[in-house]
């Protein structure tokens, strides 16, 4: 059975709501991959929100190269459980008016205590914006999946 679009972004919209940590890959100085976990606020259009602190090694690698890849998936023991997103996209920091908003979205959300609060400050807040999304969801049928290009 075809999807609609619509359907589709509904689907992954509707499951990144329901987690809140992605896997963030970068490309490292050399090239060689490097994966990160990290909280995340979904924003309305499938992008995904997170504070990093500037010395980390995958916001160099972002300063040095927007392209990633994140994968988000639910914990799973059984097959029949798998699901989650994969994609590619850019990222990019957000430090307009947005921030304030999105900041307090992310506060509410994971329950930040004033001691993160602070260090958020000091932090930058990204925005992956996919370019390509790959559905997974073993609990409709085994191998259930569909691909967005954005």
């Amino acid at each position: 059975m075809l999807l609609p679009l619509a359907r589709k972004l509904e689907l992954v919209s509707g499951f990144l709501k329901t987690q809140s940590t992605l896997a963030l890959s970068t490309s490292g100085g050399a090239g060689s991959p490097r994966a990160a976990p990290l909280f995340y606020l979904p924003g309305d259009h499938l992008e995904l929100y997170w504070f990093s602190s500037p010395p980390s090694e995958h916001s160099r690698n972002l300063k040095r190269d927007p392209a990633a890849a994140v994968a988000v998936y639910a914990q799973a023991v059984r097959w029949e459980d798998i699901r989650g997103c994969q994609m590619l996209g850019d990222v990019a920091v957000i430090a307009d008016q947005r921030r304030r908003a999105i900041a307090a979205a992310y506060v509410e959300r994971f329950r930040l205590g004033a001691l993160f609060q602070a260090a958020m400050v000091r932090c930058r807040l990204y925005a992956f914006r996919p370019r390509w999304v790959r559905y997974i969801d073993n609990s409709r049928r085994f191998g259930f999946k569909f691909e967005i290009d954005l």
